[in-house]
């Protein structure tokens, strides 16, 4: 079985976009549906910020490589996704529009955005380390968990100023790697819950078609239904992303053949790590 994975945002735009005729395609519904030029990187109207137009860029990208795939004849029984790779996700199983995604990513986008207003937030990224220190460090630190991608790759996400003391203490503690990012919103964590109502809002105006494939969700490893969808995006903005829990279930399923659909190849490279540990 085929299984296509839909990575979350890019943390930067890209150098080069693609020249053809599909691309363009998405480009203009990002243009008419959102008012963001992917080509120029920038808000055409209604000006934005660059996380939301870092998550239009990385649906963007999502939708052309998944049209690219299925005109080579590639079809996948199993979709999963990876934080704001949901949204492309839908479209590939055809629970959403192509528009219909691009035009959601905005409105949620913008609407986190807001916190940013009132308040400074940043995600930490820590390598090398296992669970139990990081888990213990974000308690200390008064952040929280965003990304379990692996058994040593995790995401924390909070206010700037105790991502960046969380940093300094996984450094301490022998981190391989930890970095901060500046964000938006404190996505994948409850701090998003102060923004419900209008987040269900938004996520309610929309149908939801029942999935034509198996698509799998990165919170329970659960397969989600047309009726399960509404709810399932916004609980999964103020809950963290359990990427290696979804991966081992995915290849429970008996799925072999993983495609990125997406910019970069974040998940490929999770994926080798878990494998590795998965066969010692």
């Amino acid at each position: 079985m085929d299984c296509f994975m839909f990575p979350g945002q890019p943390l930067a735009f890209p150098t080069a976009l693609p020249d053809d005729g599909d691309f363009f395609t998405i480009a203009e519904l990002v243009r008419q549906r959102t008012g963001f030029d992917l080509y120029s990187s920038t808000w055409i109207r209604d000006s934005g910020t660059d996380n939301t137009g870092f998550q239009l860029h990385g649906v963007a990208m999502s939708l052309y490589l998944n049209r690219k795939k299925r005109a080579e004849g590639s079809q996948p029984a199993v979709v999963a996704e990876h934080s704001m790779g949901i949204y492309a996700a839908l479209a590939a199983s055809g629970s959403l529009a192509e528009g219909e995604a691009i035009e959601v990513t905005w409105r949620l986008g913008s609407c986190m955005a807001k916190m940013g207003e009132t308040g400074y937030y940043a995600l930490g990224c820590i390598i090398g380390l296992t669970s139990e220190p990081v888990l213990a460090l974000a308690r200390n630190c008064g952040v929280h968990l965003a990304n379990h991608n692996t058994s040593r790759h995790f995401l924390l996400c909070g206010t700037r100023e105790k991502i960046e003391t969380a940093v300094a203490e996984a450094v301490a503690h022998g981190a391989f790697s930890a970095k901060s990012f500046p964000c938006d919103a404190p996505l994948h964590t409850p701090l998003i819950q102060e923004l419900e109502s209008p987040l269900r809002q938004i996520l309610a105006e929309y149908q939801y078609w029942e999935p034509s494939c198996i698509l799998v969700d990165h919170l329970e490893q659960k397969r989600l239904k047309a009726h399960d969808l509404a709810d399932f995006m916004f609980r999964q903005l103020c809950m963290p992303v359990y990427w290696e829990k979804t991966y081992r279930s995915l290849v429970a399923m008996g799925i072999r053949r993983f495609h990125e659909i997406g910019a970069g190849d974040a998940l490929k490279k999770y994926n080798r790590w878990i494998e590795s540990e998965m066969t010692r």
